[in-house]
């Protein structure tokens, strides 16, 4: 039985003071939300340890925003899987189309991102997703295809419990533009399709795919309706702890 989830990528946000205060008032602010709701908050690397401290042991889930591709070594500025995992982590978001954007991550890349990330005890949010020119030249489907499929051919039935896919349509991230649920529906079903002939219908049903594109609180309840979106990865509204349990309390 797959699991509804709302995870907040904080990005590039919040000095560590800060950080920790919006942890705690993210935490306090939980209470409200249904037990079989799961929450996760995305961190700068600088704030995993003090964060981490402060949900230790409580229902609120820490995630890093990217890990290294590499186990460790001379890789200056690099901050490897098990750095993480060691840090309190439960997840690692990989993939984001950020990281795609400006910094040139591959799927390749990624194969190997995840590997290590699984290797050590962490779960991953793997995004997906097409930028406007490819939707608007009809090819959202395929940049799609291809990204599930090039990294999670790599990957057994087994690895994907741990492993849950955010869909991203890139044109609709800080631009105010949303996807319609109905166009946020047919792409999360089409990634149920791929994940039903890769790894067949159990693993299909129990993969966790969530919405990343300016979910807020007001549109989250449209978008959890739809049969295929278990959740929300989300960025803006993820920095207000009562917007961001606002869009948890939507299912």
């Amino acid at each position: 039985m797959r699991k509804n989830i709302v995870a907040g990528n904080w990005k590039m946000n919040t000095t560590v003071p800060e950080g920790v205060e919006l942890a705690k008032a993210v935490l306090e602010a939980s209470a409200k939300v249904p037990a079989e709701v799961g929450l996760v908050i995305a961190t700068p690397f600088t704030h995993l340890c003090p964060v981490a401290a402060v949900v230790a042991g409580t229902r609120v889930e820490l995630s890093a925003e990217n890990c290294a591709d590499k186990e460790k070594g001379a890789y200056t500025g690099e901050v490897s899987a098990a750095m993480i995992k060691s840090a309190g982590c439960q997840y690692t978001i990989l993939g984001h189309s950020e990281r795609r954007q400006y910094y040139g991550e591959t799927d390749e890349k990624l194969v190997e991102k995840t590997k290590l990330a699984l290797a050590n005890g962490l779960k991953v949010i793997l995004c997906v997703g097409e930028n406007l020119e490819e939707r608007e030249a009809g090819k959202h489907f395929a940049v799609v295809e291809a990204q599930t499929k090039n990294v999670l051919s790599q990957f057994t039935a087994e690895d994907m419990a741990s492993i849950v896919i955010a869909y991203e349509p890139v044109w609709a991230i800080g631009t105010g533009k949303t996807a319609t649920a109905d166009q946020a529906e047919e792409i999360h079903a089409y990634i149920r399709g791929l994940l039903k002939d890769m790894f067949g219908a159990k693993v299909a049903d129990d993969t966790t795919i969530l919405y990343g594109g300016s979910c807020k609180p007001s549109n989250a309840a449209e978008l959890f309706a739809k049969s295929d979106i278990d959740g929300g990865l989300i960025g803006g509204a993820s920095l207000k702890a009562e917007d961001f349990i606002g869009i948890a309390l939507s299912f």
